[in-house]
């Protein structure tokens, strides 16, 4: 299901956001299919500005950093602005993937850095008849998003990222080798955890993603988000 938009988090330095984003990535439920073209045409895009220079464009599984605003198409009274949170510093989220709104992960799909939208988002691609109450969205809203993008990354489950935690190159992630990058993520981020956090995290990783229970992640139980071949 979609998250809010967003989801709340502390503060965090630049150093510790590539463990989150790995903690994120290794531990999400596999991404639901996309929808079809139908539901894509509901989300009204507006193309506030393009720069020149139009690369990368965005793709589901890629790491985007973005600030934006939402209004209540209705009154257009503003329900949220990223620029009051952390301190405000932009978000980072995966495309595609369910971190937000389906309607913004549609969005906010083949955009590149520097680019600003105004989409519009029907309540079947945002809150539904539901609303959300905490974030003070009512029932059935039609939402607007201001957006502007400021990166477009390779995503926590790409190729890459892959191929940094595999060692040995022989295309499955071990136990050994996710301890081993977790024990590297832990020590950049420079938190303080209890020690059974290791642990801990290490055999949910391996509960949500080791499907058939052999022991080792394999790179379709990974569930890269690319179509290049590991």
């Amino acid at each position: 299901a979609a998250g809010t938009v967003p989801r709340r988090r502390p503060p965090e330095s630049d150093m510790g956001r590539g463990l989150t984003l790995l903690l994120l990535a290794l531990l999400a439920a596999p991404a639901q299919a996309e929808g079809g073209t139908a539901a894509a045409e509901e989300v009204k895009i507006e193309v506030l500005h393009l720069p020149e220079a139009c690369s990368p464009k965005s793709k589901k599984g890629d790491l985007l950093n973005a600030h934006y605003d939402g209004f209540l198409a209705s009154d257009g009274s503003k329900f949220y602005c990223s620029r009051t949170q952390n301190e405000g510093h932009p978000k980072w989220f995966v495309l595609g993937v369910g971190q937000v709104i389906k309607g913004l992960d549609i969005a906010m799909m083949n955009m590149c850095p520097g680019e600003k939208r105004k989409v519009t988002i029907p309540p079947s691609l945002a809150y539904g008849q539901q609303g959300y109450a905490q974030g003070k969205i009512p029932p059935n809203a039609t939402l607007i998003f201001e957006i502007e993008l400021y990166a477009v990354n390779k995503g926590p489950r790409s190729v890459e990222a892959f191929n940094q935690i595999d060692k040995d190159s022989d295309k499955k992630l071990s136990e050994l080798e996710i301890s081993q990058y977790l024990k590297e993520e832990f020590a950049r981020d420079g938190k303080k955890r209890h020690p059974s956090a290791h642990e801990e995290i290490l055999a949910d990783i391996f509960k949500k993603n080791d499907h058939d229970g052999d022991g080792f992640i394999s790179a379709k139980e990974y569930n890269v988000y690319q179509h290049d071949e590991l």
